[in-house]
């Protein structure tokens, strides 16, 4: 007679999960402006287009997507384009990251942002530690619909000359808060631990 548990073995341990330090910098800036970026493996594409949106102070007004080879990610419904996948049934675990020199984030097509994606170190989970969470970065984002590349080097020169037509115009348009040499990290953690929920 066989017993029930006899041939199984001892049933394999899962391995922990692991997280990924994102260096996410925006092509073409400068200087530049990047950020660092832990999340988890686990983590869906869509949730970290989420947190993309939230590191650069970006409002997802504009259409996105992931394009890693021939392969695009981002959100069929807000597209026309049948040949992006939907951002919400990817992990970054089944990418295979660890694997591949970086990847971009395609965001606002008309403006042509496109931010480089690198993994710096796959590490272990770490209990506590609150997914995802901006660790390091470098100056503010370029404002949504400021109108691209260019004109946001445009608006840098501009906004160093206050006095000028030009500069008036671009601070009152940005506000009194945006200072471009700023990145808080504090205020930047607070906004992606509300995405956590």
């Amino acid at each position: 007679m066989i017993g029930l548990l006899e041939g199984k073995g001892t049933p394999a341990k899962k391995p922990p999960e692991r997280c990924f330090l994102l260096r996410l910098t925006v092509v073409g800036c400068q200087p530049r402006v990047w950020r660092r970026l832990l999340v988890r493996e686990s983590m869906w594409l869509s949730r970290l287009h989420d947190s993309v949106q939230v590191v650069f102070d970006w409002y997802d007004y504009q259409t996105h997507a992931f394009v890693l080879d021939d392969l695009r990610y981002g959100n069929p419904l807000r597209r026309e384009d049948a040949s992006v996948e939907d951002d919400r049934d990817v992990s970054l675990a089944d990418l295979d990251l660890e694997h591949r020199a970086s990847f971009l984030y395609e965001y606002h097509f008309g403006e042509g942002w496109q931010v480089e994606i690198k993994v710096e170190k796959v590490v272990t989970l770490a209990k506590g530690t609150v997914y995802p969470s901006c660790v390091g970065g470098e100056r503010a984002g370029p404002p949504e619909d400021c109108g691209g590349l260019e004109a946001f080097h445009d608006m840098l020169a501009c906004i160093k000359e206050p006095d000028t037509d030009l500069g008036r115009e671009w601070l009152e348009w940005l506000g009194p808060d945006y200072d471009p040499n700023s990145c808080d990290l504090e205020k930047l953690n607070k906004a992606l631990k509300k995405l956590a929920k």
